[in-house]
């Protein structure tokens, strides 16, 4: 089911929809980059068996939902705030995939007494980590628009802003044109344990589907995406104390490396971590099921335990 919301400020709006089972425990999934509401997920039949309501939203500038320029990961806490009360939800579950993963731990860090479980999957770290070097084992492709991120950010660089711009307009023009042109540009980059995954045609149709509406207005939720992971995000990760958190990684990630997944266990007190031997980025869409399952029992046990 589709709707409209404003967003807790009332300045925007935000399109979510919902699926799976009314009366189940209700999740909310963070779509990737570039990505939308439609993204990649478990079909209603199997929500259904899971118990799980799903609640997806498009980060403001994808999709539907108006952009918010300047936006930083915090902010997705209060966006997924507004729709909760919007869908009167006293509490809910998080799960977050790539670049939705990081507004996944934003609401685990900065929600505790309404998100019940939570889960981060191949994740990338804040662009502050101390002991990491963030662009190592990462692709050419990411690095580039990191890279130009932080000049656009930090020497407050035109330039490389128009560049980044540029850049993620051509790629959204390309994706209008013929969706397929994302999985071909980032081929090169791809281990084979991500071939694997992308070739199946259930997994492509959807990926398809999920590039192709993010970019539907624009391209200007992808471009605030990367900025916003390269500005401070807000929050410290290891706020996230009593909320149980699965941090789930593959180990051959090439854009999101495991360096990434390694600080963020070392320093999140109520982690689960979680690393896959032989897999890689986008093995993390066939893990959402069981991922589900893991929220909705943490969920029940942790509020049993307070009864």
């Amino acid at each position: 089911m589709f709707s409209i919301v404003k967003s807790g400020d009332g300045r925007r709006l935000l399109a979510f929809e919902t699926s799976g089972d009314p009366k189940g425990h209700p999740v909310f999934l963070l779509h990737g980059t570039p990505g939308s509401r439609v993204g990649p997920r478990p079909r209603a039949i199997d929500l259904y068996r899971l118990g799980i309501r799903l609640i997806s939203y498009d980060r403001p500038g994808y999709g539907e939902s108006e952009r918010f320029e300047g936006r930083k990961v915090e902010h997705a806490a209060a966006d997924v705030e507004a729709i909760a009360d919007h869908l009167k939800m006293a509490r809910f579950s998080v799960i977050g995939r790539s670049g939705g993963a990081p507004h996944a731990l934003a609401c685990a860090a900065l929600l505790p007494d309404r998100v019940a479980s939570a889960a981060a999957l191949v994740s990338i770290a804040p662009p502050d980590a101390d002991g990491l070097d963030w662009f190592d084992g990462m692709a050419h492709s990411n690095v580039d628009a990191y890279r130009a991120a932080s000049e656009a950010i930090h020497h407050d660089s035109a330039g490389f802003l128009q560049r980044l711009k540029t850049r993620l307009a051509g790629n959204a023009d390309a994706i209008r044109d013929n969706p397929e042109s994302l999985l071909s540009w980032l081929a090169p980059a791809l281990p084979a344990a991500d071939r694997a995954v992308v070739a199946h045609g259930g997994i492509r149709g959807l990926l398809l589907a999920n590039y192709q509406n993010s970019v539907v207005r624009s391209s200007f939720g992808w471009l605030d995406d990367v900025l916003s992971f390269r500005r401070d995000w807000g929050f410290e990760p290891g706020r996230i104390v009593n909320v149980p958190l699965l941090l789930w990684h593959g180990e051959h990630d090439t854009f999101s490396p495991v360096g990434h997944f390694r600080w963020l266990a070392d320093r999140i007190p109520s982690a689960t971590p979680v690393l896959k031997p032989g897999a890689a980025h986008f093995a993390a869409l066939p893990a959402v099921p069981v991922t589900l399952a893991w929220l909705r029992d943490r969920a029940r046990e942790r509020y049993e335990a307070v009864v």
